[in-house]
């Protein structure tokens, strides 16, 4: 029924018809006298740029041949039916023909897909199937054409007054280079060599939005799902590591009901074996969750992102890392902005970059494709002088949300014990940077801070 309804109301209302056709394939159509049909309106209409009557349609269809005659009857009875079917609410065709395409659109896919199954000679590639699925998932009906640069100015103004919902830190540098936190539909990397503090600085993050109360997913592909909640364990609840694994369960329990009665969002962390889930599997993730517990995730950490694995490529010797990696950072940034959440993952730094006091985007590992893709990049430095010191250098790579020389560089404390990070004084940021900007402080100039920041270039 709804086929035989947007058939007709192609033709008797033109502004549904513009508003559908783009969207509309003749395959979608299961009756061969309705394919006929939409041929003939689709036709009429890119080249008059209007609808066709039915008189018209008559007469075109006349002049068709090679049709059958129920294929002839079929079309000549849908187009008698024109002018004399009710009109229907607008919206509800509107929502009614895009379910209907959709619907179309993946039944056609999965009958392709067991076709290419079926094909015992291959004329079409088995790795095409996530492709057609992808793509059928992907139907959509989007008015939006464009912004119009003068109609639009009210509308761009508002914009520019709006209050993004951002994501916060806790740690002051970090919301002064993000605007204030993370923004939503953003992939947002931190970049550091081994043993530096990828997992801690999100851990941390993640209790910090625990706490704040933002639901926070938390994928792993490198540490087992008991090592990571044991390290936001001894974040939010204030003890060492060593000491948790004395603490007794009295004690334990009486700190978790504490930290319930703070918070009534949820963490939730899950554990991939390493380089065998990507995108398709967290969106089936967030899915399972949203169905099954009612949980939707205000931001998801993924740690970490070089050994995901690709939904769209397969990792072989005849697709390299720099294309297999900036697949798996857009697929993730897909992600992202399909539900609405900033992802936060981390990358390695290359053999340069890992022995590097001032690490730069020449030094992500595998791929420049990730920076390419990535909103902000941040990397984390370790020194020996730092390490005494209970600091880690953070410097700005890149960034979308605000200008990249401003806090290029700054520390933050970091104790290693309970995974915190935490606002060192002001003091120590003056021995780096003058505010905003990189020229050299007075106190730059001191022997001690010399010794501390030794290897950076601050040019």
């Amino acid at each position: 029924m709804i086929e035989f309804y947007v058939l007709t109301h192609l033709v008797q209302d033109e502004e549904f018809s513009r508003k559908a056709l783009p969207f509309l394939k003749k395959e979608y159509f299961s009756d061969e006298g309705h394919k006929i049909v939409f041929e003939l309106v689709r036709n009429f209409v890119e080249k008059y740029n209007k609808v066709p009557n039915k008189v018209v349609m008559g007469v075109d269809l006349e002049e068709l041949k090679g049709l059958n005659q129920t294929t002839y009857d079929s079309a000549k009875a849908c187009i008698k039916q024109i002018g004399s079917t009710p009109k229907v609410d607008e919206q509800w065709l509107l929502d009614n023909t895009e379910r209907f395409c959709q619907d179309k659109a993946i039944y056609n896919a999965i009958m392709d897909s067991i076709k290419i199954m079926d094909d015992q000679k291959e004329q079409q590639s088995r790795g095409t199937i996530p492709k057609l699925l992808s793509d059928a998932l992907a139907v959509s009906f989007d008015q939006h054409i464009g912004h119009d640069f003068i109609e639009d100015a009210a509308l761009r103004f508002d914009n520019y007054h709006k209050k993004e919902k951002r994501i916060p830190f806790d740690i002051d540098f970090l919301n002064k280079i993000t605007k204030g936190g993370l923004p939503r539909k953003t992939l947002n990397i931190l970049l550091a060599g081994t043993g530096v503090g990828k997992s801690l600085a999100m851990c941390h993050m993640a209790a910090h939005n625990l706490s704040a109360g933002n639901n926070v997913l938390y994928i792993t592909m490198e540490m087992a799902e008991e090592k990571i909640a044991e390290r936001i364990d001894a974040n939010l609840l204030d003890v060492t590591l060593d000491e948790l694994a004395v603490l007794t369960k009295d004690a334990y329990n009486k700190k978790m009901e504490r930290l319930k009665s703070k918070t009534t969002a949820k963490l939730i962390i899950k554990e991939y074996p390493t380089a065998s889930a990507g995108s398709a599997n967290f969106r089936h993730l967030l899915n399972e969750l949203r169905l099954k517990r009612n949980f939707k995730p205000d931001i998801i950490y993924i740690d970490y992102l070089n050994i995901c694995s690709s939904s769209r490529l397969k990792a072989a010797a005849n697709v390299n890392s720099y294309t297999y990696v900036k697949a798996i950072a857009e697929e993730l940034r897909g992600l992202g902005v399909e539900f609405d959440v900033p992802i936060v993952s981390a990358t390695q730094t290359n053999r340069t970059g890992f022995t590097s006091t001032d690490v730069g985007l020449e030094d992500t590992s595998e791929s420049f494709g990730l920076p390419a893709t990535a909103d902000i990049m941040i990397a984390l430095i370790a020194t020996e002088e730092l390490d005494k010191l209970g600091q880690i250098m953070v410097k700005q790579l890149k960034n979308r949300y605000s200008d990249p020389t401003k806090f290029k560089r700054f520390v933050v404390g970091v104790n290693k014990n309970k995974m915190k990070l935490y606002d060192v004084e002001q003091s120590a940021q003056n021995n780096i940077m003058d505010a905003p900007g990189s020229h050299y402080s007075t106190e730059y100039q001191s022997s001690q801070a010399r010794e501390k920041f030794k290897g950076f270039d601050f040019d």
